[in-house]
């Protein structure tokens, strides 16, 4: 079981609360990410529920019982993190054998975790290689393994694909959302890339200054942020924003529309708008343009747009697709 509970969790350093209180249910199974901007405490929190860090204040509830104050290594729990940390001189076998040596398992329990996780992590050709012969994907399952065969209550990942290219990230997304497919254990796993969390997550967090703006399922919060931070961090590209007279018309402070909610016209629509810079991608086309009286503003078009720098468009939002947000940021209903 893998249920984690936080209660009014709080971290200061001196009279800085950088998790000023966390209240987060995880359910059993659940994967789970911590998204934000950098500095917005998610590594902080993971830190906390792994106990890296000591708990100013609160509980940590895991399964029921409150280890807010146990050690590390009496919670249950395993860490993957950014760097790899893998010992170069030893073979992946003993890298992955490490901590169940150190816990003094027996010689054929080990040897049937180990080739049971690089089963499960194509890692069977390679165990008697040592980290420098693999490659940066091959080095960071290497270290997933060395997390599965402890057969925790959950795993925690920080960051753990940062240190990859972008095709290996998108190799790993695959086979971390696979392993927990196959495993059903509860994943926490913190990053700054929304892509990620919208591709991996049945929960994302997302966090700034160390306080909670939303917890729901990835779709629930691209179609209804609870606020404009919410709005601009998840999607991508980002949100516009847009305020004055069109705002008024919809009754709020400012208006949000996604890029791909925008429909492009050459002869007429509801704004009008240059184009400064487009980006053919081929499947898509990304206007950056400048509103007649709005500013920048950015449109994602599916296909092939046959425009340009300079040439004259019209814009028209999605009606149903707009969102509201009052002079605070919180997001509004229907206009």
């Amino acid at each position: 079981m893998g249920a984690i509970r936080l209660e009014k969790v709080k971290k200061s350093f001196g009279t800085l609360d950088v998790i000023p209180g966390v209240d987060l249910d995880i359910n059993d199974g659940e994967f789970v990410v911590f998204v934000g901007p950098s500095g917005c405490g998610k590594s902080t929190l993971l830190r906390l529920i792994a106990g890296l860090e000591d708990v100013t204040d609160g509980k940590i509830l895991i399964d029921g019982t409150d280890v807010a104050n146990e050690a590390p290594a009496k919670r249950g729990l395993s860490m993957v993190f950014q760097s790899y940390a893998l010992y170069p001189h030893m073979t992946v076998y003993n890298n992955i054998a490490f901590g169940l040596k150190m816990a003094g398992e027996s010689k054929d329990v080990i040897d049937q975790k180990v080739q049971s996780a690089a089963k499960i992590l194509n890692l069977t050709d390679y165990l008697d290689r040592r980290p420098g012969a693999l490659s940066g994907g091959q080095r960071q399952r290497v270290a997933i393994g060395r997390a599965i065969v402890r057969n925790p209550a959950a795993f925690l990942f920080d960051e753990p694909l940062s240190n990859l290219d972008a095709a290996l990230r998108v190799n790993m997304r695959l086979e971390i959302t696979g392993l927990h497919q196959e495993l059903k254990t509860t994943m926490i796993y913190v990053t700054h890339d929304q892509v990620e969390a919208m591709t991996m997550a049945d929960k994302i967090v997302v966090l700034q200054a160390g306080r909670v703006e939303q917890v729901g399922k990835p779709m629930e919060l691209y179609n209804s942020p609870a606020n404009k931070f919410v709005a601009g961090f998840i999607g991508s590209p980002k949100m516009n924003f847009l305020g004055g007279e069109l705002a008024a018309k919809h009754n709020c402070h400012e208006i949000g529309i996604r890029p791909e909610h925008l429909t492009v016209s050459t002869d007429r629509g509801d704004i009008a708008a240059t184009v400064k810079i487009a980006e053919h991608l081929g499947a898509e086309t990304y206007l950056h343009v400048e509103a007649d009286g709005l500013g920048p503003m950015t449109v994602r078009a599916t296909g092939e747009m046959p425009l340009g720098e300079h040439d004259k468009i019209f814009l028209t939002p999605e009606q149903d697709r707009i969102h509201r947000f009052d002079a605070h940021g919180l997001a509004l209903g229907p206009s």
